[in-house]
């Protein structure tokens, strides 16, 4: 089975690679109807579910080759690599207690 090409255009085309975004100011929503008060009462948030137990946001540096490990391992596990070095570490942690 041949495999689709991938676009980023309605038309079919892909988008050419030196192309920008168009900034907000030259936009034009005038055909866009204003929201009601009653279609803004149902909206919703988009995005990451909030979840019970929050994770705070770290940076921090691996070896690209302990890194490709721990990729390979989670893969192996089918579940993120983020995912498997919270375990490892909250495994590390309970035993160093």
């Amino acid at each position: 089975m041949a495999k689709k090409p991938s676009v980023s255009s309605v038309r079919g085309r892909p988008a050419a690679k030196n192309a920008r975004p168009t900034p907000d100011h030259k936009l034009d929503f005038s055909d866009i109807p204003e929201s009601t008060d009653d279609e803004l009462k149902k909206a919703r948030r988009v995005g990451r579910p909030k979840s019970k137990t929050g994770k705070q946001l770290i940076a921090i540096r691996l070896s690209p080759k302990l890194l490709e490990t721990i990729r390979r391992m989670a893969a192996k596990q089918k579940k993120p690599y983020q995912t498997l070095i919270h375990e490892l570490l909250g495994k590390a942690a309970s035993r160093a207690a």
